[in-house]
């Protein structure tokens, strides 16, 4: 394989399709080798359209939708960003690229500890990787805590907690995937003012959804 044509080709043909036209994160793209982040076993599906799937059931999103992600909640380099769902540390780079530091946590100890390998290995320096459940938001400790300036949900929820909007600055921005199989949201939520929020739906789409994710009840009274 022609790697870099395959990252050319997936750029032009998929990310740039999908409204991606911010010139510095297409060339992150380029900076970001999304490859180093894909297990060995499925490296050739680094650069398609698809979810990849990753040890205990997950998956790795498709390089069009972590883009776009990138591109909505469009993090500075003062600003905090908490990622639920590390994955295998490739979006967070991406986010680190742009923002002050990362918190990124995960569920599965084989995703923590293969997130925190090839963060290292790429020399992303400020990701916090920890091992954790993070589908009820998350308020952190040490240095980088609660509320943040961005939050990533990499994952679907049925529903969205209210802990998440609390841990949002004013002027944050939360992107989430709400609903269920086969039809589901992305959504960007900005904190207006200590009690105001706009939501601003973006595309229709299926991602995996977070481990242990509360699941509204379908009884009617």
């Amino acid at each position: 394989m022609n790697i870099e044509q395959a990252r050319f080709n997936m750029i032009e043909q998929q990310i740039r399709t999908w409204d991606v036209l911010d010139t510095e994160i297409l060339d992150l793209l380029h900076v970001v080798r999304r490859e180093a982040f894909v297990p060995e076993a499925v490296r050739s599906l680094a650069f398609v359209d698809t979810e990849i799937p990753l040890p205990g059931g997950e998956n790795m999103l498709p390089p069009k939708f972590e883009a776009r992600v990138l591109q909505e909640v469009a993090p500075r380099k003062h600003e905090t960003v908490l990622e639920i769902g590390a994955g295998t540390g490739y979006m967070a780079a991406l986010l680190a690229h742009r923002a002050l530091h990362v918190t990124t946590v995960e569920i599965s100890p084989e995703l923590k500890a293969m997130a925190e390998k090839n963060l290292a290995d790429y020399g992303v320096g400020n990701v916090d990787v920890v091992l954790g459940n993070g589908a009820f938001g998350w308020e952190g400790s040490g240095q980088f805590t609660a509320p943040y300036d961005v939050i990533v949900i990499s994952g679907s929820l049925p529903v969205l907690p209210d802990a998440f909007l609390r841990q949002l600055k004013v002027g944050g921005r939360l992107l989430c995937v709400i609903g269920e199989r086969p039809v589901m949201e992305a959504r960007l939520i900005t904190r207006t003012s200590e009690t105001g929020y706009h939501t601003r739906n973006l595309f229709e789409t299926s991602v995996t959804p977070l481990r242990q994710a509360v699941h509204p009840s379908h009884f009617k009274f």
